[in-house]
């Protein structure tokens, strides 16, 4: 048969193909395998050499377990039988392995959050539910892990309190209408201070009020309530606006009041003692000449009246002369004469302003008494 036709089995060499190869490597396996059990028997020899290897590899590949690696965000804490030893950093580290020494790894940098719906009383006793959002991260490491059994519960209670506390302190309209930020403040201020009073190691870095309101059964009253208030701020809106505009016009109106009372009173003064020194006047007149005095004052009095008179007299003994009077101008002069003259308090009578009438009236009576001369 020739080497290269089928069945043959041998390459031109005369060496086998195939098979051959396989039961090779399969000899070769077991092989190894007798003498790693006669190693660890102890057969075909004291077995010492084997053993030393088996637990050399054991021993190698428990100390490789000990290597870690902490990131740039975490710190590493180690433990040697549960005691704390030392604090890594970022980078490749080894410690002795489990269960001699073991590592707990806390991320200082990334911001936890945890949000809670929370019912509560305020100051006034209403009844208001709050959403809450806080947000911490892991400060200090060691006091993280060691000083709280369960931190991250912890802030969750010390934030319930803190928000009880805050919302508490006022009525539920500060809260409600705008103040959020004081609230949201003092709660964060009040939890800062509970987690450091317990070594907690945790910052926190806000603190939000979501949401702040009633119940949802009472809704609508709350929002009747809102109403009201909203209708009661613009009626003290619209009287506080009424109470700017008419209070300047009072005073200003008062003002006028008394700038004219002082005017009047200075009028009054004035007229008062102008005729007190004509009566002065007349006084000295008259008890110089009586006689004259009295029947000037008579004269006086008289044109007076019949200046101020739409009647027109006249003496009806004269003689027969045909006299001229102006009877509309008369008249027209005692209109004016009405219009124009003013009393005073002491009731004297004054003399017309229209020079006119005074010459008209001066004439008439200068022709009265040439008559009753003449008689």
């Amino acid at each position: 048969m020739a080497w290269n036709e089928s069945g043959n089995g041998q390459d031109p060499w005369g060496r086998q193909r195939g098979n051959q190869s396989q039961n090779d490597l399969d000899k070769l396996i077991g092989n190894l395998q007798r003498k790693f059990k006669r190693s660890v028997s102890g057969e075909g020899g004291d077995g010492s050499g084997g053993i030393l290897v088996v637990l050399g590899l054991a021993v190698a590949i428990w100390l490789a377990t000990g290597f870690y690696r902490i990131d740039q965000a975490e710190r590493g804490l180690e433990l040697r039988f549960g005691e704390y030893t030392e604090q890594t950093g970022a980078g490749l580290h080894w410690h002795f392995p489990y269960p001699i020494e073991t590592v707990e790894k806390v991320n200082v940098s990334v911001i936890e959050t945890f949000e809670q719906e929370i019912p509560m009383l305020s100051a006034d006793e209403n009844f208001v539910v709050i959403n809450l959002a806080v947000q911490y991260r892991r400060r200090e490491p060691e006091a993280y892990q060691f000083n709280v059994r369960d931190p991250d519960d912890t802030v969750s209670d010390v934030s319930e309190s803190a928000i009880r506390e805050a919302v508490g302190k006022y009525p539920a309209d500060f809260t409600l209408l705008g103040n959020r930020a004081v609230v949201a403040q003092q709660t964060k201020e009040l939890i800062q201070t509970a987690l450091d009073a317990y070594e907690a190691g945790v910052e926190v870095t806000a603190v939000n009020l979501q949401k702040v309101d009633f119940p949802n059964e009472v809704q609508q009253a709350v929002q009747d309530a809102v109403k009201a208030r909203e209708d009661k701020e613009k009626a003290k809106l619209e009287a506080q606006t009424y109470q700017n505009r008419i209070i300047p016009e009072a005073r200003g109106f008062a003002k006028r009041q008394v700038e004219n009372a002082e005017a009047y009173k200075a009028r009054v003064i004035n007229d008062a003692e102008g005729d007190t020194a004509r009566f002065t006047a007349l006084l000295a007149e008259y008890r110089a000449a009586p006689e004259v005095t009295r029947e000037r004052l008579y004269i006086d009095a008289i044109e007076f009246v019949y200046a101020n008179s739409s009647k027109v007299f006249l003496d009806a003994d004269g003689e027969g002369n045909l006299l001229y009077l102006p009877v509309d101008k008369l008249i027209e002069n005692a209109g004016r004469g009405n219009r124009a003259t003013t009393g005073s308090n002491s009731g004297l009578p004054t003399a017309p302003a229209n020079p006119t009438a005074v010459q008209e009236n001066e004439a008439a009576r200068n022709t009265s008494r040439d008559r009753r001369n003449r008689r």
